[in-house]
């Protein structure tokens, strides 16, 4: 067999980009150490799912779509599917399911309307989105402009390829109701506390994981801020080197996941691409198992 060039390879255009339309994976593992984020997928659940449905391996590249889709254009037939928030899609213009395999005819246009719950959906395609692995991962990575389609979120006009793909048809070609995830406007976040817990007050410990708190606009894939009640921090004199916020710390390394809370005010939760390291207190840590469910968080959750 040739091997394949450009010129003959499947590609889909891009017509509209919609708000952020990025090219993910599972992510970008080992560089944590030189300030690499992992990266990937926010809702990696969602993802994964579209990518078995299509029948792609977990480590194929999909669109991660945020709040509205990018309308999209294939040169030849596709095998593509949708997961994620609530959304509207259409395949020239026919109402086309969620959470399903669907194919596409050559030449045909895939449209999405607004999301009704969750803040993204993902789109797979059988072969996967067929962009260089930089470092190990096809992740978009927009701060440090590498990864994904020319390291940036996806504009009109660009044409992305797709893979080869293995030609088998997926082991499943629809998600049970059951097995999809909640898009709630409430939700409990498990954390484990630390590493800095015991610079809050027992008050402001309880405040922390008894109260509630409501996520802010301020919400994007390096973090998540929330507003509520504040915390208490004890009273110190701040060492050298840190800085005079209470929550200011000699700085640390952050693990995925963390919660800062400056000024004792709004939590963040540092989620993909966020710093790997800084000078704020990280009191607790959202569990990795769900670190999906605060991804699927819209304002005023």
């Amino acid at each position: 067999m040739s091997a394949t060039t450009p010129s003959d390879r499947a590609t889909f255009e891009v017509l509209t980009p919609g708000l952020s339309t990025t090219v993910q994976d599972r992510g970008r593992f080992g560089h944590y150490n030189v300030g690499l984020p992992q990266g990937g997928s926010l809702d990696n659940y969602s993802s994964q799912a579209a990518n078995m449905l299509v029948g792609n391996s977990p480590d194929e590249a999909v669109l991660e779509c945020t709040y509205m889709g990018a309308n999209l254009r294939f040169d030849s037939a596709a095998t593509i599917a949708v997961t994620g928030g609530d959304i509207d899609v259409t395949v020239n213009g026919e109402p086309a399911p969620t959470w399903q395999t669907v194919e596409v005819p050559a030449g045909g246009t895939v449209e999405f309307g607004m999301l009704r719950s969750g803040a993204r959906f993902y789109i797979a395609v059988h072969g996967g989105v067929d962009v260089p692995v930089v470092l190990g991962s096809r992740s978009t990575y927009p701060l440090g402009q590498m990864g994904g389609f020319n390291g940036r979120k996806l504009e009109a006009g660009d044409v992305l390829p797709i893979g080869a793909g293995s030609g088998e048809s997926p082991s499943r070609t629809v998600v049970d109701e059951a097995a999809r995830p909640s898009f709630a406007k409430q939700q409990d976040v498990r954390i484990l506390m630390g590493l800095y817990d015991f610079r809050l007050t027992e008050t402001g410990k309880r405040n922390l994981v008894e109260s509630e708190w409501e996520l802010t606009p301020v919400a994007d894939r390096a973090g998540l801020r929330y507003k509520g009640p504040g915390v208490e921090w004890v009273e110190r004199e701040q060492p050298f080197g840190a800085g005079s916020d209470p929550s200011n710390i000699v700085d640390a390394g952050y693990a995925v996941g963390s919660i800062q809370i400056p000024g004792g005010t709004q939590p963040i939760v540092l989620h993909r691409d966020a710093v790997s390291g800084g000078g704020y207190a990280m009191v607790a840590t959202v569990i990795s198992a769900d670190m999906d469910l605060v991804a699927r968080a819209t304002p005023g959750t």
